[in-house]
């Protein structure tokens, strides 16, 4: 009886486990522990029958004073605890890795790498084949064999079902976390073979060393166990990727899918795909990274449908504001407000407020109204799921833009909607407000968590001026930009108590006395801010992190500006990519 296997991982493995669970624990989700519950399962289950044979015919041993003695089938307690361990540190840093990864981005199309996907069972094919010969073979090759033959099976089955859908994720969730996994258990296991933990029996090794103290067959061992750690984490993401994804193939998908469910969803043939939707849902996910780095960055702290829903939300919103404001002429930006109402009014006839793509005087409204690269984002807006009010005060928000008009005569006649602070706080809540609405109104849908209608109302209220206070950060950090395109959003009363006249600050938005105005609005945004901020405690648990991490990363550009020397980039303030992860990170731990 002895302690030093048990050492190895007071030493090794468990200090690792406990730093990535910190690093990993405001992101933890019930999900993420039934999935790592559910690998380490798999794991042990497939592991125990072959462990089991390689002692019983001593291919490796434990000499009786280095562990404590218990054992399983033969196995050692420490090595079914290594089993466990191993499985968990790996798939909490692939876990860590991931998470800024869309997963839906990533699905493969019919004709997506089938070069690739061939090339790969190929080559497992052979792996499986030559560790089967080895193993006939017997002697210096057997534990090599039994390493391939095993791992190759298994990487086989994992590889037919979800290749297409790993060969595409980024190289940081899929190749790091089985690179730095086992490099590091090279290293232990290099440690543990020199001070004799475990023992590979000479005449079923071939006796090569990837470095000193490293046999080859460990190092093959490691290295094929990470990857089918990896891959079983791919495959599971494969296939929660495909419930959320697709409603109409999946309507109801719980918070925790059976492994039915799950590979039903793998066997699931890509021709069954609505590519479109794909395609549209893509489109949504670059829009809002392209336009918003904030949002983008608290988007991949939501989870399940609500994360599509709302970047569908958020991409209605920005392709909707995009058509009135790129307009050539007032004229034309009208006709665009006119047309959205239109489409809202045909979204919303349905009583049974049905899909979008199912309707079809929906669809053919927009194929024949709006320009090709518009019409996914209003096909995909889950009208289904929104109150068509806020949506129809968010149009009005737009019609406020459009009174920024010159006059035809005279640049000094040019008028200004926002003449007093009221007028700015109703505009706020027309173009924002509304936004945070709607964006609650998904959460309420989605959570698994249950809300009484009284919570409802007062999350709503409390959204809505959260909204507002957002609305005053960006109008305080645009005022160059806004003027550029003849947009004063400052109240003319405030401007006039600085001595100052709208047509000032078109023809020349940083001139003396504008940081006074930009720093009494930041003073309202985050006054309002105080006031609606106790709400989020209330909300749903499985959505109250996520949404303090949108608030807090956007309320951060406020801090920026009100910060000396702050960085403008494209006539904006910056928030550094550090300070904004410093910001989520905090928001998240506070739950």
């Amino acid at each position: 009886m002895g302690f030093e296997y048990a050492l190895v991982h007071l030493k090794y493995t468990i200090p690792p486990g406990i730093v990535l669970t910190l690093l990993y624990r405001p992101f933890l989700s019930r999900l993420d522990l039934y999935k790592i519950a559910f690998l380490i399962s798999i794991a042990v289950v497939s592991t125990i029958p072959w462990d089991s044979y390689l002692i019983r015919r001593k291919v490796w041993t434990y000499p009786p004073h280095v562990i404590i003695g218990p054992t399983l089938f033969d196995i050692p307690a420490e090595e079914v605890f290594f089993f466990i361990i191993q499985t968990y540190n790996t798939s909490l840093l692939y876990l860590l890795l991931s998470k800024p990864v869309f997963h839906l981005v990533y699905l493969p199309s019919q004709k997506h790498q089938t070069a690739q996907w061939n090339l790969g069972h190929a080559i497992l094919a052979i792996l499986v084949t030559g560790g089967g010969c080895l193993m006939w073979r017997g002697d210096e090759g057997t534990y090599l064999g039994l390493i391939l033959a095993w791992a190759g099976s298994f990487a086989l089955l994992l590889w037919s079902l979800s290749s297409r859908f790993l060969l595409k994720l980024p190289y940081t969730s899929t190749v790091a976390p089985i690179a730095i996994s086992t490099v590091y258990l090279w290293i232990v296991d290099t440690l543990a073979l020199k001070r004799g933990t475990w023992t590979i029996e000479s005449g079923t090794k071939f006796g090569v060393h990837l470095w000193d103290g490293l046999e080859i067959e460990e190092a093959v061992f490691f290295l094929a166990t990470n990857i089918l750690i990896v891959f079983g984490l791919v495959s599971f993401d494969h296939a929660m990727t495909i419930l959320l994804t697709f409603p109409k193939l999946f309507p109801r998908v719980p918070e925790l899918p059976s492994p039915v469910m799950l590979v039903q969803a793998l066997l699931t043939d890509v021709s069954e795909y609505d590519e479109d939707r794909v395609i549209g849902i893509q489109q949504a996910v670059q829009r809002l990274k392209k336009k918003s780095r904030s949002f983008y960055l608290a988007s991949s702290t939501f989870s399940g449908r609500l994360r599509i829903d709302l970047i569908l939300l958020y991409s209605f919103c920005r392709v909707a504001d995009d058509l009135v404001d790129n307009s050539s002429t007032e004229t034309e930006a009208r006709k665009w407000i006119v047309k959205l109402t239109h489409y809202l009014d045909k979204a919303y006839a349905s009583k049974e407020a049905q899909i979008i793509s199912k309707e079809p005087s929906v669809h053919a409204y927009i194929t024949e109204h709006f320009p090709d690269s518009a019409q996914p984002a209003l096909r995909l807006l889950p009208t289904h799921l929104l109150s068509f009010g806020p949506l129809y005060e968010l149009l009005e928000g737009f019609k406020m833009d459009l009174e920024f008009h010159e006059n035809d005569f005279s640049k000094a006649l040019r008028t200004f909607p926002i003449e007093e602070e009221h007028d700015l706080e109703v505009y706020a809540a027309r173009v924002a407000g509304t936004v945070a609405e709607l964006c609650l109104e998904l959460v309420f849908f989605h959570s698994y968590t249950a809300t009484t209608g009284a919570q409802r109302d007062y999350l709503v209220r409390a959204g809505g001026r959260m909204g507002v206070a957002l609305q005053y950060v960006n109008i305080a950090r645009d005022i160059a930009t806004d003027a550029a395109i003849g947009r004063v959003y400052l109240p003319t009363s405030w401007l006039k108590s600085e001595g100052l006249a709208p047509q000032d600050i078109l023809e020349n938005p940083d001139r003396r006395g504008i940081e006074m105005l930009r720093s009494r609005l930041l003073d309202k945004a985050f006054g309002v801010y105080r006031e609606a901020i106790g709400a989020i405690s209330q909300l749903p648990v499985d959505a109250r992190a996520p949404m303090r991490v949108a608030v807090e990363s956007y309320m951060e550009i406020g801090r920026v500006l009100t910060e000396k020397g702050y960085k403008v980039k494209e006539g904006k303030a910056t928030v550094p990519k550090l300070r904004r992860l410093k910001v989520a990170w905090k928001a998240l731990n506070a739950g």
